[in-house]
């Protein structure tokens, strides 16, 4: 039997029937929230891997991972995708035209070359971004791991922000998730990644495996977080306390309660499933990112959401049908 066929039935009109400890809620027209005090301002975009962050007038477009040029990798391979950039450029226009973001904030891994670029990106991003630029004020890109070389590559209204990313009216902070953290973004109550390319894999008796990209909630451990985030910055803990170094040098209280992990904004990527054994070997190496790696991050408490807001249960449930 398929997971989904064991879930309770949904009243009409709902999505969702989500219990009292989950982080997120999905309302009868399916606008997916978090129910935590400080995040009634951020939702999902309908069945977009995108959120939208709102407070007073500023409404933030937040998405991740295009990897713009991807294609060219799996042409090398013998596999041949036609380019995926015109349709994401078209689904990004609808979600702006519909939503009314006054700034368009991306996680990172805009192109897929790591170091360079190749001749598909040189033509690709550009245009990619000026035909954005003409839609939306404000576009931001938090550097990623792929993204090395991108500056030559983008408008110059297109603003580069280093890859331990940014914090948004002291409640959120946003980052590609190769990189730590700066200490001051601990103060959030909120962390955004991207980097991981969440997905869930369900496999029923049969052998049947199907691989959806998931939204994923976890718990964090805000102590290791400051500890791995000190170390990160060169700050040595011997003669202080964290929590003192980072009220007194950083003028940051820990609050940091969660990460939410966006799913990739290029659907053709795939993912990494969370309730998979691989996620846990040691060998898995930079994918991670060093939140993950860290220890910090609680993925076996973490929350799986679909695309369309389906509420699939915790990590730790979902691992015996992965």
């Amino acid at each position: 039997m398929l997971l989904w066929a064991t879930l309770s039935t949904t009243p009409p009109g709902y999505r969702l029937v989500q219990n009292k400890q989950s982080y997120l809620t999905v309302s009868k027209y399916g606008n997916l929230h978090i129910r935590a005090k400080s995040m009634s301002n951020l939702k999902l975009v309908g069945s977009e891997p995108a959120l939208l962050l709102r407070q007073g007038k500023e409404r933030v477009l937040v998405v991740g991972d295009l990897h713009i040029g991807w294609e060219v990798t799996l042409a090398r391979q013998g596999i041949h995708v036609p380019s995926q950039t015109s349709k994401m450029l078209l689904r990004l226009e609808a979600i702006i035209a519909k939503d009314h973001p006054t700034r368009l904030l991306m996680l990172g891994d805009v192109k897929h070359s790591v170091t360079g670029a190749e001749l598909e990106e040189w033509h690709d991003v550009p245009e990619f971004f000026e035909k954005l630029l003409s839609k939306v004020p404000v576009v931001q890109i938090i550097v990623g791991n792929h993204d090395g070389n991108l500056e030559p590559l983008t408008p110059s209204k297109v603003e580069l922000l280093p890859p331990s990313g940014i914090a948004l009216w002291g409640e959120y902070g946003l980052l590609h998730g190769h990189a730590w953290p700066t200490p001051e973004m601990l103060g959030c109550e909120t962390l955004i990644l991207g980097h991981l390319h969440p997905a869930i894999t369900l496999r029923d008796a049969m052998g049947y495996r199907i691989t959806k990209p998931a939204w994923i909630t976890a718990p964090c451990d805000p102590h290791k977080l400051l500890l791995g985030t000190l170390k990160a910055a060169g700050v040595s803990t011997t003669k202080e306390k964290p929590l003192e170094i980072l009220d007194q040098r950083f003028h940051a209280k820990l609050a940091v309660a969660r990460c939410i992990f966006v799913p990739p904004f290029n659907d053709f990527l795939g993912g990494r499933p969370v309730n998979s054994a691989r996620l846990e070997d040691k060998h898995a190496g930079e994918g991670l990112g060093p939140l993950i790696r860290s220890g910090a991050v609680d993925m076996d408490e973490a929350e799986v959401h679909l695309l369309d807001g389906t509420f699939l249960g915790r990590v730790k449930q979902l691992k015996a049908f992965g």
